[in-house]
């Protein structure tokens, strides 16, 4: 398949745009259009592919794919009617920084979830993290506990979110979601740190 055999009604350019502001263009530009029109969104950052996924599925509206030429992908959405969409949702459960560093200190028995692109995780992490990737967390979920507790961290908290969701719709029972993501964490980390 082949861009040309894609009528997108608009495009929305989203090159070189980190989490969360793929997602963020996307909701304000999906808004404008009509029932049943697609929206093209050209996007560099590897984890959009997931993010938009999620969030399509979270919203309702149509996932119809991705292509990806050299560096840029494009994906492709339909705005559903609006009988088929719902509000989206943001999950209930969430840590603050400060709380996290106190469990991490006391080493109390958690599973720390990174769900950010791999480089990302390789650049600046929290040790004792576990890096699976937002768009392999159903295909990896055999890797998790899902009766112990699962706190879950991304760069900002809106990739989280959307994993924090996925995971409570699987059975587990005490999932967190790290408010602001690592990016604005102040305890220890790995990696390069040059993000």
């Amino acid at each position: 398949m082949s861009s040309t055999n894609i009528q997108a009604d608009q495009i929305l350019d989203c090159k070189g745009l980190a989490c969360p502001m793929p997602i963020v263009k996307t909701k304000k530009a999906m808004n404008e259009l009509n029932t049943g029109q697609v929206i093209e969104i050209q996007a560099t950052d590897k984890g959009s592919l997931a993010d938009l996924q999620s969030w399509a599925q979270n919203t309702r509206h149509q996932y119809l794919g991705t292509l990806q030429s050299g560096d840029v992908m494009q994906h492709y959405l339909r705005k559903s009617n609006p009988d088929e969409t719902k509000e989206e949702q943001t999950f209930p459960w969430t840590i603050s920084h400060e709380d996290l560093q106190t469990k991490l200190s006391a080493n109390e028995k958690i599973t720390l979830l990174d769900v950010r692109e791999p480089a990302e995780f390789a650049f600046k992490r929290i040790p004792g993290s576990k890096s699976i990737p937002l768009g392999e967390l159903e295909s990896r979920l055999g890797e998790l506990n899902v009766d112990e507790e699962i706190v879950v961290i991304c760069r900002t908290g809106i990739r989280s979110d959307l994993a924090c969701q996925q995971l409570a719709a699987k059975g587990a029972q005490n999932v967190k979601n790290v408010l602001l993501g690592i990016s604005a964490w102040t305890g220890a980390t790995e990696g390069s740190e040059t993000i």
